[in-house]
């Protein structure tokens, strides 16, 4: 018992401080697993003395923390955000997945001097993109939803095709022609079981009269993580399956919406902290300073060549201007799956997989602070920054289940044309209305003659039929002021206006 109890205690400790690390780290602008790294590898070897190294648990231990993560990033995703770059997304997580592999391979096998097979091998674990990294730290920098729909997308879905490539090049086994179709295979089948457990999960959620509302979110993650079962015993790809479960999941009329996505983001921030944590426990710091060079190099390698030459191949067919294609380039965030691919390599047996573990992990940190502190400079510079971006207010949300509506929270920023517009100017459509607007901290209840300044916020509450009108009406009067039927700019209301009016304001 005593055991137990220092078990549990040194556990609760650890989230506690993750959870704290995750205010400093907004503070000094440093992406949070960098700090649940630090906790990890202060708890280790080199410092607090815990001895950690079974690369085999730790394995089974991230991909667990993977599939929570995926949950979270599917159950959040909204698909009206996604759709619009669903190509883009696509090709970035299969087209960019393959070329990236190719050019860092061909790159390493000349500057390091390593095998054929084995430099192919670093640079399937260095492709993927991490979606931990990118749903805390992309959210935050206010790009285009296009931009954003589109990383997000690739952070979900391109762990499923690298996971095969590292697995496939770690074995050791031959690669014989069929390969490519057993590939295609795992992917469609991981795909169509994530979509059926999440349409059939979505219409017995809808119908179950469960006793308690807190049975809710555990139902819709048990689904979730039933679809990664499922994928895996279909030989398929459970990562996958994940992914586009929670994301069906997420986009149905689920009861009590809003306490589930609550429970799914406090799952992930869990499996965040406890993945980072473990990932720094194992790691042996005594060994990282004869990875420096090695990580180096390759970080410029996938930074400099990979990634971009793999985004030119991916977005060049849909015409992405070349400032989005540089942001897309910048944005390839490295986190915790770099590592769990690089432990797999060497729970395989690969030669010098301890190797990449070391190379690995000092390539995630440099690469971290490199671009998840640089990311929203990069973003102003490159001029991708949406002004007025929409997000869905978090609440407890089962009387607006009831009634199918949705809450928006708006920004007024500086130089934007909707300061000085009227409400009764805005012209939202049928079925949206601005319920509350806080000026200089203060909250009131406006009517049709309030006037938008600068910097005000409001509460927008929508039906779900009217809110994609909304938001394209807001966007309209933010680029083209009172003025934007006139421009043929935005979705003009229904007859019979919004607020009450009689749309001649």
């Amino acid at each position: 018992m005593a055991g137990l109890e220092v078990a549990l205690g040194v556990v609760a400790a650890v989230v506690l401080v993750g959870v704290l690390a995750v205010r400093v780290s907004v503070r000094l602008g440093l992406p949070s697993l960098l700090l649940y790294l630090g906790i990890g590898v202060l708890l280790g070897e080199s410092a607090l003395g815990l001895q950690f190294s079974d690369a085999l648990l730790t394995e089974n231990l991230g991909i667990a923390a993977l599939v929570l993560i995926l949950i979270e990033g599917g159950l959040t995703t909204r698909w009206d955000a996604v759709r619009p770059s669903l190509g883009v997304g696509i090709a970035l997580s299969t087209v960019a997945v393959v070329v990236s592999i190719g050019v860092v391979g061909v790159l390493l096998h000349l500057l390091l001097g390593l095998d054929w097979r084995v430099a192919f091998l670093w640079g399937a674990v260095l492709s993927s993109t991490d979606a931990a990294a990118v749903f805390s730290v992309l959210r935050g920098v206010g790009v285009s939803r296009r931009l954003a729909g589109a990383l997000e997308l690739e952070s979900g879905l391109n762990d499923a095709p690298v996971v095969l490539a590292v697995v496939l090049l770690a074995s050791g086994d031959p690669i014989h022609w069929w390969t490519p179709a057993l590939v295609v295979y795992e992917l469609a089948a991981g795909g169509a079981i994530g979509a059926v457990l999440g349409l059939g999960g979505a219409w017995a959620l809808r119908r179950a009269a469960l006793p308690s509302t807190g049975l809710y979110p555990l139902a819709t993650m048990s689904v979730c993580v039933l679809a990664f079962a499922g994928g895996q015993l279909a030989h398929a790809s459970g990562l996958l399956a994940t992914y586009v479960c929670a994301l069906v999941l997420g986009n149905s009329r689920l009861p009590h919406r809003g306490g589930v996505l609550s429970f799914a983001e406090g799952t992930g921030w869990l499996a965040q902290i406890g993945l980072f944590v473990l990932l720094g426990l194992y790691v042996s710091p005594l060994r990282l300073g004869e990875a420096v060079v090695p990580a180096l190099i390759a970080g410029a390698v996938l930074l400099f060549a990979g990634r971009p030459l793999s985004v030119v191949a991916a977005a060049l067919p849909f015409k992405v201007p070349w400032r989005e294609q540089a942001f897309l380039s910048w944005s390839g965030l490295r986190g915790a799956v770099p590592i769990v691919l690089a432990l797999i390599t060497l729970v395989e047996g690969a030669p010098s997989g301890s190797q990449l573990v070391d190379v690995v992990f000092v390539l995630v940190v440099v690469l971290t602070l490199l671009q998840g502190t640089t990311l929203p400079w990069v973003a102003a510079r490159l001029k991708v920054v949406q002004s007025t971006e929409m997000r869905e207010v978090e609440v407890d949300s089962a009387p607006l289940d009831e009634l199918d509506a949705d809450l928006l929270q708006v920004r007024v920023p500086v130089g934007s044309k909707l300061s000085g517009v009227y409400l009764r100017e805005l012209r939202l459509p049928r079925g949206a209305t601005v319920s509350l607007v806080v000026r200089d901290g203060q909250g009131f209840t406006p009517d049709l003659e309030t006037r938008l300044r600068e910097h005000d916020q409001l509460l927008v509450v929508t039906t779900a039929q009217a809110r994609r009108a909304a938001e394209d009406r807001i966007r309209a009067v933010d680029r083209a002021g009172r003025l934007a039927r006139w421009f043929g700019v935005g979705q003009e209301p229904a007859a019979g206006a919004t607020d009450g009016t009689d749309g001649r304001g």
